[in-house]
């Protein structure tokens, strides 16, 4: 009977464990199937559950201990969720009244190596303040105003994937991962700032000096003579300026009222929201020369990114069920038993992010271990999972979009871009382990 037994939870862990893969094959091939990556996502969350539900034999056998393992579970995929959807909207708000153009407008070189300089920087920058995602869109709208040439697009776009990564993985809200973590509870905001700035501040160093002994020469770009800051008509460039100012500040506000007050995340997120919401509103009901050209949050909510929050409800729903069945602590103890090196294992996930979404992966890995909070572990991972990435256009999000807009080949990244996103990544990881081992 026991023996039994044990072959009925094999097949069921068999069964899931199919489930999960098919779901991943099919989002990796998402283009090729013509099959947006939601739709397996969902369905696989969903059907694991269903089948742990029924295999624990319904609400005649352990059903509601599987009923309590969801609701647990979706209070915390919740908070991710509310999380991004705020940010995501503010950061759509900002760009909607054309905010960050007043960026845009204050570049005035026309040489390469400057403009690569200026362009990786403010996406460093930028995307720590913002996510990794939002950034590389904006700086790939910036591109193709500011160069006619299809090679030189491409190349500052591969440049922005690295940039835009690193910048993310040292601050808590700049990458999706490191915000799991922070949300999580592993990592702190100020800790991870301190500890992962360098490391990924050398991710994007090393490609950087790299690409700039090659490029050379000035660049055809004819948007530094059509866009000055001082043809901006006052009023267009007093409404860019506020909403800038406004939207960025309401997210340094999430960790800041982290740190002070100890509220998740996702209630700071959603206090700024409806502090710039009713704002952006008092604005454009007194009908003044700033409010009345304003976009509302209630238009914007119309553009915003709604299939990404899916995908991440499904991949977390079906990572949650996966650890709920026990499957992901006796992946732990495999690779304790493969990689007894935690090091080891942190920059083996890094490499794999290229490869797989490293949302399922991190959060695999939180279920996984029980290191303390801002643990070394906990820390490397941060910074590996939120650079990793960049090895492969396909592996973040940030690539995904650039390959789209700027119609990147996989091989041609690879062949460009690739092993300069791999020296930075490694370098990356060896400066923090000097670090850390300088330090303790």
């Amino acid at each position: 009977m026991q023996k039994l037994l044990y072959l009925y939870d094999l097949m069921v862990e068999i069964l899931v464990i199919i489930i999960f893969s098919i779901a991943y094959i099919v989002i990796a091939l998402e283009h090729p199937l013509k099959i947006d990556k939601p739709a397996p996502a969902l369905v696989a969350g969903a059907l694991i559950w269903i089948v742990y539900f029924y295999a624990s034999g319904g609400s005649e056998g352990h059903g509601s201990e599987v009923f309590t393992h969801l609701e647990e579970s979706m209070a915390e995929i919740s908070g991710i969720l509310f999380f991004l959807l705020g940010a995501m909207t503010i950061v759509e708000l900002i760009d909607s009244n054309k905010g960050f153009n007043f960026i845009t407008s204050r570049i005035r070189t026309s040489n390469k190596r400057m403009l690569l300089v200026i362009i990786a920087t403010l996406t460093f920058f930028l995307s720590a303040l913002l996510d990794n995602l939002t950034t590389a869109i904006v700086m790939a709208s910036i591109i193709n105003k500011l160069f006619t040439e299809r090679e030189d697009k491409q190349l500052y776009a591969g440049m922005v994937v690295i940039a835009a990564n690193a910048g993310g993985a040292w601050s808590p809200i700049g990458d999706v991962t490191t915000t799991m973590l922070w949300i999580g509870g592993q990592i702190s905001a100020l800790n991870i700032i301190a500890t992962v700035f360098i490391p990924s501040l050398v991710a994007i160093l090393v490609p950087l000096g790299i690409t700039l002994y090659h490029v050379k020469g000035v660049a055809n770009t004819p948007y530094l003579e059509r866009h000055k800051l001082k043809d901006t008509p006052k009023p267009d460039l007093v409404r860019q300026k506020s909403i800038l100012y406004l939207g960025i500040a309401s997210l340094i506000a999430v960790p800041v009222i982290k740190i002070l007050i100890g509220v998740p995340p996702y209630v700071s997120m959603i206090l700024s929201l409806g502090f710039m919401w009713t704002i952006v509103e008092i604005m454009t009901r007194r009908g003044s020369k700033l409010g009345g050209n304003l976009v509302t949050v209630s238009s914007v909510l119309e553009k915003i990114d709604t299939p990404s929050i899916m995908f991440f409800l499904g991949i977390l729903l079906a990572v949650a069920g996966l650890s709920s069945m026990g499957l992901l602590h006796e992946l732990a103890q495999w690779l304790d038993t493969t990689l007894p090196n935690k090091d080891i294992v942190a920059y083996v996930i890094g490499i794999l992010s290229s490869i797989i979404d490293n949302v399922p992966l991190v959060a695999a890995v939180q279920k996984m271990y029980n290191f303390p909070a801002d643990h070394k572990f906990w820390e490397f991972l941060a910074y590996t999972a939120g650079t990793g990435g960049s090895i492969l256009i396909i592996g973040s999000a940030a690539g995904v979009a650039i390959m789209g807009i700027h119609k990147l080949e996989f091989f041609w990244y690879l062949r460009r871009i690739g092993w300069l996103a791999f020296l930075g990544y490694t370098a990356g990881a060896l400066t923090y382990l000097l670090q850390y081992s300088l330090l303790h």
